[in-house]
């Protein structure tokens, strides 16, 4: 009875042991905008346009009152009646439209754009009415979401949350308080971290997020702690099994 107490004593001692090592994960901020309180009724945040770069597909058409300028410019489909393919940017900013030859549209908003094409199309048709939209208007979320990946973006307008919504937003070992954004233009590559625990994300000008953005949620501590000590458990469980076997021994012999 001695020997059976002893041995009870000693997996005691063990499991709380493990209990112990276990428990030690750093306690995490998983709330979004935490610090709101009263300070949002009191801002407006304004959504920055994208503004067309080299190697943007635009989608382009252009209706006015005469059949065949519709025929002329009508950029949206072919003979065959499938989508047109879009028109591409080259790297100095131009695209070539029909009847305009080339047309600069490097840095301008699509509001901008169709302006400038409006204005230009008017010296040769009457009261031409433009629709002007990015067709590869993607960004990307890579890290410590549910679904990674790259998506397209419809309306050429996205959040930061949104787009995490889209990854079906963060693990829990996401880090909150350091989201990166990794923005690329005119061959110049700008990081920001974001803290999206705080309101103050919301006036962020990489709140709203530009085409080919980059959206990486790194792990925070608590993650590689956990798979150490995974790791670490392993010689711990496999020396607790083999003194458990030896105590047992030990006992049956008795």
């Amino acid at each position: 009875m001695q020997n059976i107490s002893f041995y009870s004593r000693f997996s005691l001692q063990a499991f709380i042991l493990l209990c112990l090592l276990t428990s030690c994960a750093p306690k995490r901020n998983l709330v979004y905008l935490g610090d709101t309180g009263e300070k949002l009724s009191s801002r407006n945040y304004i959504a920055l346009e994208p503004r067309i770069l080299p190697n943007d597909l635009l989608s382009i058409s252009v209706s006015t009152l005469s059949a065949e300028s519709n025929t002329l410019f009508n950029g949206n489909t072919q003979n065959n009646g499938q989508l047109h393919p879009g028109y591409r940017v080259d790297g100095n900013g131009f695209i070539n439209f029909p009847g305009l030859k080339q047309m600069k549209l490097r840095d301008l908003t699509l509001s901008e754009a169709k302006l400038k094409l409006t204005k230009a199309l008017a010296d040769l048709t009457k009261d031409p009415n433009v629709s002007i939209s990015f067709m590869n208007f993607r960004i990307t979320v890579i890290g410590e979401v549910s679904r990674p990946g790259t998506f397209t973006i419809a309306n050429n307008e996205v959040t930061l949350l949104e787009a995490l919504g889209l990854a079906g937003d963060m693990t829990a070992y996401g880090r909150r308080d350091n989201v990166k954004v990794i923005r690329q233009r005119d061959g110049v590559r700008e990081i920001r971290n974001l803290n999206i625990n705080s309101v103050e994300v919301l006036n962020s000008d990489f709140y709203y997020l530009m085409q080919n953005d980059i959206v990486y949620v790194e792990p925070d501590k608590s993650k590689e702690q956990s798979i150490n000590q995974n790791n670490k458990y392993i010689p711990i469980i496999s020396a607790s099994l083999s003194v458990l076997a030896v105590l047992v021994s030990v006992l049956i012999r008795r």
